[in-house]
């Protein structure tokens, strides 16, 4: 029940022996958990196949190979007499059974629960496949396992519910196990450790695959006595060693097991209910299988008075500190029963209570539903972290404005307007003002060179960048982001010494049309001075009769008009030469905000929405 650690499956290791010739070849085992998980699910052809029938699940029984047949070939159940139940311990070959043992059994799973299931586990393999490059890949390997495990469960019947009786030393695992099955099946004593390998009972004929993936050796599968109880059918009930066995490899067995069951029954006693090992190694991890999961007081023969009823209830309280939910009042949770497997107090109840849990066909999606819980909680600090995060429009419009101040689209748009005054005072000055030299009127109006981008500027834009966009990111996501965003830094100054070349003007602006009538305005008042001081001699010399007041007037009026003329115009100048300003300024920061987004934002953004799909399928995972 649940996934322990990352381990090894029967399934797996056989696909790894049938390959063995081909890695001998010389190819490097990989040392990556990740990739070892790939691996082994394309040896074992994880989620291909039919569904619901593996090779080695058929409908021929326990025949062949010597298996184990406590109850056929000749004996009589008469023969053995036990406190419980009458029975027979004598194994023989009871192959060809068929259908005729327990009839025809056709479980019918829950189809909401397993569409629901299907949902969450499409969802958790591509949140591992969008994730490869961003997650820790030790992580991954987890969830993959559960993948692995999900599918090869769901190539044998999600009908058939395997339980395991699981405990401690002493606990009397194997006396109940014989109890349910009826029979002395699993040796029972005082001899410790007992039980030594699993030992399976099945109460259908159809277990072969399932026992197969469990790894029960064919000497270790038996019936149950007959005649059986028909309310367990479908139940593979097995005997699993003591968790806390001193031989060797025992505990091993027992948690890949363990990971492997559709439902636990943890059997303690009144001397061990309370050890630490059990509940800090088992009951605590594994609380999120409440529903998958019985806690069996066993041995309440040994308790005088009401001092059964009190072990109980501070079982129940140390179960609930464990955070084992438990199932009362009709609520889901794990069951709590108290039992003698020698006296046989109680088995009828906990019969009834497995009966009612396998006659519900649902144990095996409960457990890989757990399963997936178990994985996504594990999971959730690299998707989730309780805050919001993305890239805002603040931020990105502030990364624009400092990409603009680096290329200094501000100055260049100053230096702008102030061509364009200067360009309109000669238009519209005086005339004598227009007949400096040539050199300073060809390149008084123009911009003859592009400014260059401050590199530290660049590089703390792309740094608030990238902090803003990583804020409230898991660490794996922010990280990714950062990087991406660094990624671009690197060519980005020199993209923007390019576009903003290219976006500053070249040569004088064009002339608008009141600057060719003020100039022509301007040659007017000229020409009208000129006359005016011709007119003028000539009075003064006499060459030309008449006042001279006329052509001083004229000639004051000349004087003074061509300077009125030139500051009216530069006071006209000066809303074009701002707009003029503005437009470069704008131009020089759609090039600089252009390169960034190209350079940076793009990138940043694909990481951002890469996060909210993950984070999407992540929530369908974790079943949100």
């Amino acid at each position: 029940m649940g996934i322990m650690e990352p381990t090894e499956t029967t399934e797996t290791a056989a696909a790894g022996r049938g390959t063995e010739n081909a890695r001998a070849g010389g190819a490097a085992e990989p040392t990556d958990p990740l990739a070892v998980w790939e691996r082994d699910a394309r040896l074992t052809g994880a989620g291909s196949g039919p569904r619901g029938m593996s090779g080695g699940e058929s409908h021929q029984g326990y025949s062949g190979g010597g298996v184990p047949e406590p109850y056929a070939g000749g004996a009589d159940a008469s023969d053995v007499s036990l406190p419980y139940e009458r029975g027979s311990a004598e194994h023989g070959d009871w192959g060809g059974a068929g259908e005729g043992a327990f009839g025809r059994y056709e479980p019918q799973p829950r189809a909401s629960g397993g569409r629901l299931l299907r949902s969450r586990l499409d969802a958790l393999r591509e949140l591992v496949g969008l994730s490869r490059s961003r997650v820790d890949r030790r992580e991954l390997a987890v969830a993959g396992q559960v993948l692995d495990e999900a599918a090869a469960r769901s190539r044998h019947s999600l009908g058939h519910t395997v339980v395991a009786l699981a405990g401690a030393t002493g606990g009397g695992k194997s006396t109940l196990f014989n109890a349910i099955a009826g029979a002395r099946l699993s040796p029972a004593g005082v001899r410790r450790p007992t039980t030594a390998e699993p030992l399976a009972c099945a109460w259908t004929d159809h277990a072969d695959g399932l026992l197969d993936r469990l790894g029960i050796a064919p000497h270790a599968r038996c019936r149950p006595a007959d005649p059986y109880d028909p309310s367990l059918r479908g139940l593979v009930l097995l005997d699993l060693p003591d968790h806390d066995s001193a031989a060797a490899g025992h505990r091993e067995r027992v948690d890949r097991l363990l990971g492997l069951v559709d439902a636990v029954v943890w059997v303690v006693d009144p001397e061990k209910y309370a050890d630490a090992v059990l509940h800090e190694r088992y009951l605590r991890p594994l609380a999120g299988y409440a529903e998958v999961t019985f806690v069996v007081l066993n041995q309440v023969d040994r308790l005088p008075g009401e001092a059964a009823d009190q072990v109980l209830d501070d079982l129940r309280r140390l179960l609930d500190e464990d955070g084992l939910a438990l199932g009362e009042h009709g609520e889901p949770g794990a069951a709590v029963l108290s039992v003698s497997a020698l006296t046989g107090r109680g088995i009828g109840e906990l019969r009834e209570t497995l009966g009612r849990f396998v006659g519900e066909c649902g144990a095996a999606e409960r457990r890989l539903g757990a399963d997936v819980d178990r994985v996504t909680e594990r999971l959730r600090p690299a998707y989730t972290t309780g805050g919001s995060a993305g890239l805002t429009e603040g931020a990105r419009h502030g990364f624009e404005d400092r990409l603009a101040d680096a290329a200094g689209a501000a100055a260049v748009g100053q230096a702008a307007e102030r061509a364009w005054l200067r360009e309109a005072g000669r238009a519209c000055g005086l005339p004598w003002g227009r007949l400096r030299g040539a050199a300073t009127r060809e390149s008084g109006g123009a911009l003859t060179a592009a400014p260059v981008t401050a590199r530290p500027a660049v590089d703390e834009a792309v740094r608030i960048l990238a902090e803003d966009a990583a804020h409230g990111l898991p660490a794996p996501w922010a990280l990714a982001v950062r990087e991406a965003a660094r990624r671009g830094a690197k060519g980005l100054p020199e993209a923007m010494d390019e576009a903003v070349a290219a976006a500053v003007p070249r040569g004088r602006p064009a002339r608008p049309t009141w600057w060719s009538v003020a100039a022509t305005m301007q040659v007017g008042l000229l020409i009208m001075q000129l006359v005016a001081i011709g007119w003028l001699l000539s009075v003064v010399t006499g060459g030309f009769g008449g006042a001279w007041l006329l052509p001083a007037l004229l000639l004051a009026a000349g004087a003074l008009g061509g300077p009125l003329l030139s500051w009216g115009c530069s006071l006209a100048a000066r809303g074009p030469a701002r707009a003029y300003g503005d437009a470069v300024e704008w131009r020089l920061r759609d090039a600089a905000s252009g390169c960034g987004r190209a350079w940076v934002l793009e990138p940043v953004a694909a990481e951002l929405m890469r996060y909210r799909e993950v984070r999407e399928k992540y929530a369908v995972a974790a079943g949100a």
